[in-house]
């Protein structure tokens, strides 16, 4: 069996003034919330179906519900937003991923596609990811696999100001590369072949290295590498960039 996860004393000082207050339930104080996170990361590492929990975590009901809750209360989006506060902001990076869809992740009843489309691969999630000039998150959105990634590009860039913005030539739009000078940004992505040539920092743009092994290291989480969950909001992004961010995965 896959080894248990533990958090270090230093990375759960970061992460407990984030959660909720633990309430009492039934007159019974609620399981405190380490060992109920550490389960969690465990799950999302080894990819395991939520029922296989080992015992030592507690009943995976009860770690599942409060990652149910947490999610649908926006309590991990909130926590992924305070730890992208701690970020370099001289610059950003952006490119995106597709990750395979399990069979298990279709059929989520009268709740819409779940950011689950088809590309060629078949069906599929696809991660668009912004992070700082350090390699750390700032912003991640699902969306499903076949779109391209201009789709939710402005989305994934929304409130970058005054900062270099690195990207491939997937995001050579004039739309977006004058919205981004507006708002006093340097612009460094690739130009399409069928734009005119634009000049751009060679040096920074050799920064791209640090989104591409960003996306290395969270889809060493099996649950990242394949999407198991029905639910967009109970998939990975609003979840595990959070741990990655804080270097839970060590």
């Amino acid at each position: 069996m896959e080894r248990l996860v533990r958090l270090s004393d230093d990375q759960w000082e970061r992460l407990a003034p984030l959660l909720p207050p633990s309430i009492k339930t039934g007159g019974r104080n609620a399981k405190p919330h380490r060992p109920v996170v550490e389960a969690m990361i465990w799950i999302l590492r080894t990819g395991a179906p939520w029922r296989d929990l080992p015992s030592d975590y507690g009943p995976w009901q009860s770690v599942y519900t409060r990652f149910s809750r947490w999610s649908q209360k926006g309590v991990l989006a909130a926590l992924m937003e305070a730890l992208a506060r701690e970020r370099d902001g001289e610059g950003y990076l952006i490119d995106a991923t597709i990750v395979r869809a399990h069979q298990d992740a279709s059929g989520a009843r009268k709740r819409g596609p779940q950011e689950i489309g088809r590309s060629r691969g078949g069906p599929s999630t696809k991660i668009h990811a912004v992070v700082d000039a350090l390699g750390n998150p700032v912003r991640l959105v699902l969306s499903p696999g076949q779109p391209h990634e201009m789709k939710v590009a402005h989305e994934v860039l929304e409130g970058v100001v005054d900062a270099y913005v690195v990207g491939d030539s997937a995001y050579s739009s004039r739309e977006l590369i004058a919205s981004l000078e507006e708002r006093g940004c340097e612009v460094v992505i690739g130009t399409n072949p069928t734009h005119p040539a634009r000049a751009i920092d060679t040096h920074l743009y050799r920064e791209r290295y640090l989104v591409e092994h960003f996306f290395q290291k969270i889809k060493r989480f099996r649950r990242i590498a394949m999407r198991y969950e029905k639910l967009a909001r109970n998939s990975w992004r609003s979840y595990s960039s959070h741990l990655c961010s804080c270097g839970s995965s060590d």
